[in-house]
């Protein structure tokens, strides 16, 4: 998918810079020369999109489910932007794992609902916080979960394309949250 919609983005490109030579020229017809011109510029580009497919995309790898685990005490909020959102970014982290039949696992999502709906309620208000690529990434990932939680309820773990979104998001907080942005 990527390679072919990189290969169409290239060709109209080289089509579009070959039909631009051709009317500096006031040539209306395309020479062999302006083919293979064109044609090397979108081999090389799908070239270099297959050899590194890395590139567009990072892989994240989405850890094992886990059924043991420290149910997190510190609930709530500290109404500090970065401190609440690291809070609520490691307890959703901890809730995206939760395998079926963990302990607590129904408790752990009625805080973790809870505790989501206050951080979108608080900060949302202002629109400094509101702007900041941390908040969105993590307000989408917020709304990820509660509706698995509304759709499914607190006992049914997420289902393995939704936890892998779910911890690409992660990452992308984490990297926001460390350039305070």
């Amino acid at each position: 998918m990527k390679v072919s919609f990189a290969f169409l983005l290239t060709a109209s490109s080289a089509a579009a810079f070959s039909s631009m030579s051709m009317s500096a020229k006031k040539s209306t017809t395309f020479t062999r020369q302006d083919f293979l011109q064109s044609s090397a510029a979108v081999i090389a580009s799908s070239a270099a999109v297959t050899a590194f497919p890395g590139m567009a995309s990072a892989e994240i790898e989405v850890p094992t489910q886990f059924t043991e685990y420290d149910f997190p005490e510190d609930w709530g909020l500290s109404f500090k932007y970065e401190e609440d959102a690291a809070k609520v970014r490691l307890h959703m982290i901890t809730a995206t794992g939760l395998g079926k039949g963990a302990e607590k696992m129904e408790t752990y999502g009625k805080n973790m609902k809870k505790e989501m709906i206050d951080f979108v309620s608080y900060y949302r208000r202002f629109p400094k916080i509101a702007g900041k690529p941390s908040f969105s990434t993590l307000y989408t990932s917020i709304n990820v979960l509660a509706g698995h939680y509304t759709s499914y309820g607190f006992k049914y773990p997420l289902p393995e394309k939704r936890r892998k979104r779910l911890y690409q998001e992660y990452a992308e907080i984490d990297k926001s949250l460390k350039r305070g942005r």
